[in-house]
């Protein structure tokens, strides 16, 4: 049902309006609410936010439709207004326009013509209502959806690529939040979730600050992926900065939990594409492969504040980043063991 407000200082109107309009009125077609003069009628659309059309008069005590048209734009941007008047000189007519009034009827009114504008508008009204959801779907599916896969969406090609996957270098990091599951069981359930986001808010910061992209969010921990030219150096750097980032968190007021992140950061070859159900459309871009386990095993042996990487990585790195050993370890499913390091700065 389409709500209008008629703005009119000319009480009879109102009374025609329901007579020429009583079978969508009661189809609950349309819904009208009337008002003597502007100052009513914003009143009106306070108490009446889904108001969609607006038909206004020009010439009217206490505020007159110009300015209540001015006024309109202000309060509520979707709404579109029609001025009904019996001032129909072009003056008039340029200055509705250019305050944005989107049709303009003359009186005595041709209720035909009148029900043709009302049905016009409140499809443009709909269309911008679509319009704008579309944009908010969009912008709320970029935060959540890799922008390789919307590359695809909004063609054929999407239903082609749906499980295609390609072999690419990067770079996988594991950022782990430390002992943050301890605190789970002591602390309310919307405190916890509040702190948790507000650690990611900062780990997501530096890693998009470093071009990577977040993969997933695995409980208190994130899986972040670097690709293009020095991949391997950004994501240091990005794990650097969220160490730095997290460690300067002063505890909560009343709590003594300090955050501190392990880390695990290892580079090569992943395959990349959308694993899941294809029946289901439940699929996640994602990187997968030995170099993926191999990070998320790296992080598990991490210490609160370390970052720990292996042999390989650390030859390609050596020059440019201050690293420690550690020593040999034993990850799990690997037959030997590894040398492993961590990055100091």
């Amino acid at each position: 049902m389409a709500k209008i407000l008629v703005a009119d200082d000319e009480v009879d109107l109102e009374m025609l309006i329901k007579q020429k309009f009583r079978r969508q009125i009661r189809e609950s077609k349309y819904e009208f609410i009337f008002a003597l003069n502007g100052n009513e009628a914003l009143t009106k659309m306070q108490q009446h936010s889904d108001v969609e059309v607006v038909l206004t008069d020009i010439n009217m005590p206490e505020m007159d439709g110009l300015t209540l048209l001015t006024k309109l734009n202000e309060v509520s941007p979707l709404v579109k207004t029609v001025m009904v008047s019996a001032y129909g000189d072009m003056e008039n007519i340029r200055t509705a326009m250019n305050r944005g009034a989107f049709d303009f009827v003359c009186k005595p009114v041709n209720f035909q013509d009148l029900e043709l504008t009302i049905e016009k508008t409140i499809l443009h009204v709909a269309q911008l209502r679509e319009t704008l959801n579309a944009i908010k779907e969009n912008n709320i599916l970029r935060m959540y959806v890799d922008e390789n896969v919307l590359k695809f969406m909004s063609g054929t090609e999407y239903e082609k690529s749906l499980l295609q996957n390609e072999t690419v270098e990067a770079t996988v990091a594991f950022i782990d939040i430390c002992s943050f599951t301890s605190m789970t069981e002591k602390e309310p359930p919307n405190e916890v979730v509040t702190l948790l986001n507000n650690y990611f808010d900062v780990m997501v910061k530096e890693i998009i600050g470093q071009k990577g992209y977040i993969d997933k969010f695995i409980g208190d921990a994130i899986m972040a992926v670097f690709r293009g030219d020095y991949h391997l150096d950004r994501a240091i750097e990005a794990c650097l900065a969220v160490r730095k980032q997290i460690e300067s968190i002063p505890p909560q007021p009343g709590k003594s939990y300090t955050p501190k992140v392990s880390i695990g950061v290892n580079s090569g070859e992943v395959i990349s594409g959308n694993i899941g159900s294809a029946d289901l459309r439940r699929l996640d871009y994602t990187v997968i492969g030995d170099v993926v386990n191999t990070a998320q095993r790296l992080q598990s042996i991490a210490q609160a504040g370390q970052i720990v990487i292996n042999h390989n990585s650390y030859e390609k790195i050596k020059e440019s980043f201050n690293c420690e050993k550690i020593g040999e370890v034993s990850l799990k499913n690997k037959a030997k063991q590894e040398v492993v390091y961590q990055v100091m700065n």
